[in-house]
């Protein structure tokens, strides 16, 4: 099968991910400037830039992983599909955490650790997908190629699974943990452009 609509489907429901989760930015009742710092407002609009950071990792990473994709197949549709409702949840937790996480010493530890397992489950599922359209074009494709050891991709999740007890010691350590995976993920990752652009067309 092509990939044509497998990436079609996954760029709208991306797009419809952050669409969501910007709805939940309601402007302040006043019209000054410190109106914005008044409320959770703060709070919202720093979960929702996290958050949007990291479905922009994502999209970006699903793009370059369907370049080095031949070719899908059934279980590949099911593992993007797995992938894709762990992602739909980035916009409850993403609000849930924004509505919690006001500016004091001592926020909530559950919504922190609920974002964290949604984070942990969704980098599960984009391993799954990996390991899918690896196995459906087998040990020499471009994208096993491209991926290599994958370092990035064994130590996010191991960094999620701690945020979530760390999350009921104080929740700022596993925020501040949400955000050192983003940065790391943010650096370009080259790995799969070098491998597509040395191979044959």
């Amino acid at each position: 099968m092509q990939k044509n609509r497998l990436e079609a489907f996954s760029d709208g429901v991306i797009a419809i991910i952050i669409t969501i989760m910007v709805l939940e930015l309601r402007p302040p009742e006043g019209i000054s400037l410190g109106a914005l710092k008044s409320g959770s407002l703060p709070a919202i609009f720093s979960s929702y830039l996290l958050s949007f950071v990291y479905v922009g990792i994502y999209w970006n990473n699903h793009h370059h992983m369907l370049h080095a994709t031949k070719k899908v197949s059934g279980s590949v549709l099911w593992a993007n599909l797995h992938l894709l409702f762990w992602l739909s949840l980035f916009p409850f937790t993403t609000a849930w955490m924004g509505k919690t996480w006001q500016w004091q010493m001592h926020p909530p530890s559950v919504p922190a650790a609920v974002y964290g397992f949604v984070l942990l489950m969704a980098a599960i599922a984009y391993y799954i997908l990996q390991g899918a359209i690896i196995r459906n074009e087998g040990r020499h494709a471009m994208l096993a190629a491209a991926i290599g050891s994958d370092w990035k991709g064994k130590l996010s999740p191991a960094l999620y699974l701690s945020s979530i007890p760390l999350a009921f010691v104080n929740p700022w350590i596993s925020n501040g943990i949400f955000v050192v995976v983003a940065l790391i993920w943010f650096v370009p990752d080259t790995r799969i452009e070098r491998v597509v652009e040395r191979e044959p067309n």
